[in-house]
């Protein structure tokens, strides 16, 4: 076998394909269980698992057989002279570079939850209507983004602003490595331009927090107990504040011991928005123990800041100049319509190797 085979010269990463095979085995004896189709969410979950796992092996093994290729032409080409052949073997390298830079980026996403669906929260922040109106604009940028990503998105919940934009909304990201990819985005947010929402149209900085959960059916470090929510129904009601439902089918859950409370208005049925409020909030309980993991060693380097507003990881100029930068990773672009229209893989694409950067650091 090549010795390029699962090997990414420029991260240093090794696929780990006996882990993989081993993931595999494991969810296809799940799959053969009569039991499993009983829950049909689960199974679901489990075959996409199931088949993003082999398709992950296959594209590996594709990639070294051209590998191997590879160096039978090259030695082919050495012996002939052969210039047809050399620009063939120029092409070839093009294409390897290409699929070798995505498996690399696919060796990024090596958390225990990347590889599954997501949930993103927008809340408004500080600047009034200015900053309900930018949350909504990252509405969009997000929407756009994942539907451009092949993810389908649906809304869970959205809470309409006063006068313009949203104060909240919370969306579902269903698609390989929806949340490793989204959980770059997790942060403050912060715009700068002259407000449109003002006579004198003077500048107003803004900000908006967004939060990224991993959905997961099951996780062992959380445990949610019946006594420990409470669970209100109320009329759901569209964005604008018009009707949806005549029925008291929207859900409120309030997690007791953390005061956490997650709302979902999406389905016309309160049975389905009750299990979909339980999934956003075990994801946002699972997504606080993570963090809560990552401050403790942030805490050992010395390196801890409270991501509170004004800690924000982007900044979006829009006057007097043209700049999103991330504080982070120090990438920028000055195509700020661009990023607003969805276009946010570079920035994605930074944070991960950023993220490796930091995590290699702390070992």
């Amino acid at each position: 076998m090549s010795d390029y085979a699962g090997v990414s010269p420029r991260s240093g990463g090794i696929f780990d394909l006996a882990g993989k095979k081993a993931q595999i085995a494991e969810f296809a004896e799940r799959s053969a269980d009569p039991d499993l189709w009983n829950d049909p969410r689960e199974a679901q979950t489990v075959m996409q698992r199931l088949t993003r796992l082999k398709e992950e092996v296959d594209a590996w093994a594709s990639l070294d057989q051209r590998i191997n290729g590879m160096d039978e032409l090259i030695e082919l080409a050495e012996a002939e002279a052969d210039q047809a052949l050399s620009a063939e073997i120029a092409t070839e390298l093009r294409g390897v570079a290409t699929d070798l830079e995505k498996r690399e980026l696919a060796l990024l996403l090596s958390g225990r939850y990347d590889d599954g669906d997501a949930f993103l929260s927008i809340q408004a922040g500080m600047g009034g209507t200015d900053a309900q109106d930018w949350a909504e604009m990252l509405l969009r940028m997000y929407t756009r983004w994942a539907e451009a990503r092949g993810f389908a998105v649906t809304i869970v919940d959205i809470s309409a602003g006063d006068e313009a934009g949203i104060k909240s909304a919370t969306i579902e990201l269903r698609g390989p490595y929806a949340y490793g990819n989204a959980r770059a985005e997790a942060g403050v947010h912060r715009l700068i331009r002259l407000s449109p929402f003002n006579s004198a149209n003077t500048r107003q900085t803004s900000f908006a927090r967004i939060e990224v959960m991993p959905e997961v059916d099951d996780a062992p470090e959380i445990e949610i107990k019946p006594d420990d929510i409470r669970m209100d129904v109320y009329r759901a009601g569209g964005h604008g504040g018009q009707g949806v439902n005549t029925t008291d089918s929207a859900v409120r859950i309030t997690h007791l011991p953390t005061g956490l409370i997650v709302t979902c208005q999406n389905e016309r049925s309160q049975i389905q928005n009750r299990e979909t409020a339980l999934r956003v909030l075990r994801g946002r309980l699972l997504e606080r123990e993570l963090q809560r993991q990552s401050e403790e060693r942030a805490k050992l380097r010395g390196e801890y800041r409270d991501a509170a507003f004004g800690s924000q990881m982007r900044t979006y100029y829009l006057h007097p100049s043209t700049l999103v930068k991330d504080h982070r990773t120090s990438h920028e672009t000055s195509n700020v319509q661009a990023v607003l229209d969805g276009q946010i893989d570079p920035f994605v694409e930074a944070y991960l190797r950023w993220n490796v950067s930091a995590e290699k650091s702390e070992s």
